[in-house]
């Protein structure tokens, strides 16, 4: 969308608004109103596709890239990690040792390799060398374990993993699984002992040349897989998400652009690099943009301050969560000592948003909105406070993004006479969706390994015969000036601490604890909260469940955000006409234990399931219980 097109859609729009009856001159106060907004929005966003269209017609990949910012820029700081300083040519030494040593190991090019590592530059090196080679890291998320881990590696058909000396014991209960998975285990330490039957990468890698990969690099082309990154959707198992390199090219590059980074700033990223938003968005703008990033093994709401003003960030990033958690620390020297000029990321409520900026004196907040796995984002460019993003008024056929009537019981789009479906009107809220276009980066689709999968993503036949949209299963709100709000998300998914939980894998891992009992899982909202809390609803007529004994058992199969923080046990089984059970009604009620009989009980800091008393409840409700 070019500057001088938006320009004369705008003109066109205003008089068009002009000769109407009725709405306006709200029309034109709207258009009015947004045009300086929209015009700095589409010069951002010509600057994005530009850059795009340059490097994929010139052939280049990530890693292309890269290599060719360390060549031009070797001594400069690419990352900084516990006071540790990581050059560009450090990397690239690193990335191609590793890409030259994986190059003599039995595998074809695109076969995917596990990675599972903490938070490190060399978690950078491992999966960008495995690029130059020709495979796909396949970044798992660090807090899977047993069957889940299992599925994840499967998943992406995983011909071998790489994991961290720490994460020796996960790896171990699931080899015997997966056959013929080759294992490499990397070290932070000198002489740690290797897994039994795990080859030793840090000795392995150690003499092997560092020389560019130019004949392999070249092999590379924009739309080749680069990573897999894993979500949960909208049900089912994690997926592993297909990011090609354009893909990684346009989410990092577009949040560069879009808030105006500069290769001057240094960001401050302490989220997961298995995620899109610490390991693409973040990582992404040393690897493309020669943004030094400061990364962090884990995030510390106490350090975090602490470290920008030690590190001297200019930029972090966040996610709604931890928000939240700085706010609860006590008032300190760094609060407002730092030098953070722009915070970016996803999920910050509007009720915390204006206290947040008030106490740490952040002068931008670059909110944004985008599924992993999606072709349809949005950024906030203007600091409107609970805003997502936006769309130009008068750009929705040069932006083909929508909201969609979805009927609340199914959340399926309500479709009129002719089988297409309806557009929201502003300030209704429906489900997202972007248009599929294949030839157009910003469009494309990518979908997941597995192809049932993406189909189940897709919508046809939306606004024409024939046409395709993705399907984000989040439910949004415009208002009359083109912004977007997110409101919830359909399907059986819900967000608790920065991470998708899918209801269904956890009812599966639920029942399979308590002796296959009827369980149904579903998130609850908790005041004061971002994102929603499991919430496990149990059939248990003859009282027969232990509650100790599934306390114990979710934690030996479960990751921490995914275990249900409240369990209700039924008595009697709530199920409609047909037999369905009315998990919506469970979900209204929640664990408001004045409305319920039932007993109820929450996962307390111990890790031990207790009953869930009057006292209690109004100390989660009142915010002074510790979630």
């Amino acid at each position: 969308m070019a500057v001088h097109e938006l320009v004369i859609a705008a003109l066109s729009a205003l008089i068009g608004a002009y000769l109407l009856t009725g709405n306006r001159r709200r029309v034109v106060y709207a258009l009015y109103k947004t045009l300086p907004r929209d015009i700095l929005g589409a010069y951002r966003f010509v600057r994005v596709n530009l850059l795009l269209w340059w490097w994929e017609t010139r052939g280049f990949t990530v890693a292309r890239v890269f290599s060719r910012y360390a060549a031009a820029n070797p001594e400069k700081i690419a990352f900084i990690f516990e006071d540790k300083e990581w050059t560009y040519r450090e990397l690239e030494e690193y990335s191609n040792r590793l890409g030259r040593y994986f190059r003599t190991k039995s595998l074809s090019r695109g076969d995917s390799v596990a990675v599972i590592m903490e938070s490190r530059p060399e978690y950078v090196g491992t999966w960008l060398g495995l690029s130059k080679a020709g495979f796909v890291g396949a970044l798992i998320n660090t807090n899977l374990r047993q069957d889940v881990l299992v599925h994840s590696m499967k998943a992406a058909n995983c011909k071998a993993v790489i994991f961290g000396s720490e994460f020796k014991e996960a790896i171990r209960e699931v080899t015997d699984k997966i056959p013929g998975l080759s294992l490499y285990q990397w070290s932070e330490l000198p002489d740690t002992t290797c897994l039994e039957g795990a080859t030793d990468l840090n000795t392995e890698i150690s003499s092997i040349d560092s020389a560019p990969l130019v004949h392999d690099l070249a092999l590379g082309t924009p739309r080749d897989k680069l990573i897999y990154i894993y979500t949960s959707g909208t049900t089912g198992m994690p997926k592993a998400a297909v990011i090609t390199n354009l893909r990684y090219m346009l989410m990092s590059s577009g949040v560069h652009f879009m808030l105006n980074l500069r290769s001057t700033d240094r960001i401050y990223d302490s989220l997961p690099l298995y995620h899109t938003a610490g390991g693409l968005i973040g990582v992404g703008q040393a690897l493309l943009r020669g943004v030094t990033v400061v990364l962090r093994r884990r995030f510390s709401a106490s350090k975090f301050w602490p470290d920008c003003v030690h590190y001297e960030c200019t930029i972090a990033q966040y996610i709604g969560e931890i928000c939240r958690y700085l706010l609860t620390v006590p008032p300190g020297p760094c609060d407002t000592k730092h030098k953070v000029r722009l915070m970016f990321g996803n999920g910050l409520r509007p009720h915390i948003w204006k206290p947040f900026v008030e106490r740490f004196g952040v002068k931008q907040i670059g909110e944004f909105y985008g599924a992993t796995e999606g072709n349809s984002n949005l950024v906030n460019i203007d600091n409107k406070i609970g805003a997502v993003g936006f769309v130009p008024l008068c750009a929705g056929s040069l932006y083909p993004v929508a909201l969609l009537k979805v009927d609340e019981e199914t959340g399926e789009p309500v479709r009129g006479p002719d089988g297409l479906c309806m557009r929201c009107e502003p300030g209704e809220p429906g489900i997202f969706v972007g248009k599929i276009n294949p030839k157009k980066v910003v469009n494309d689709f990518s979908g997941y390994v597995d192809r049932k999968a993406s189909e189940q993503k897709i919508l046809r036949d939306v606004f024409k015969k024939g046409d395709r949209v993705f399907n984000s299963g989040d439910i949004l709100v415009m208002d009359e000036f083109g912004y977007f709000y997110f409101k919830d998300r359909t399907g059986d998914t819900f967000r608790w601490r920065g991470e998708n939980v899918a209801t269904s894998e956890v009812e599966a891992v639920v029942s399979n604890v308590i002796g296959l009992k009827d369980a149904a899982v579903y998130g609850v909202e908790v005041p004061m909260i971002e994102g929603k809390a499991g919430m496990a609803a149990i059939y248990d007529p003859d009282n027969t469940l232990n509650i100790k004994e599934m306390g114990d058992g979710l934690k030996k199969c479960l990751p921490s955000y995914a275990r249900p923080l409240f369990v209700r046990v039924l008595s009697e089984l709530p199920l409609t006409g047909k037999c369905f059970l009315k998990k919506k009604d469970l979900q209204d009620v929640g664990f408001d234990i004045r409305k319920i009989t039932d007993p109820v009980y929450f996962l307390d800091n111990s890790g031990v399931y207790v009953k869930l008393t009057e006292q209690l409840y109004n100390d989660i409700i009142e915010g002074r219980a510790r979630l």
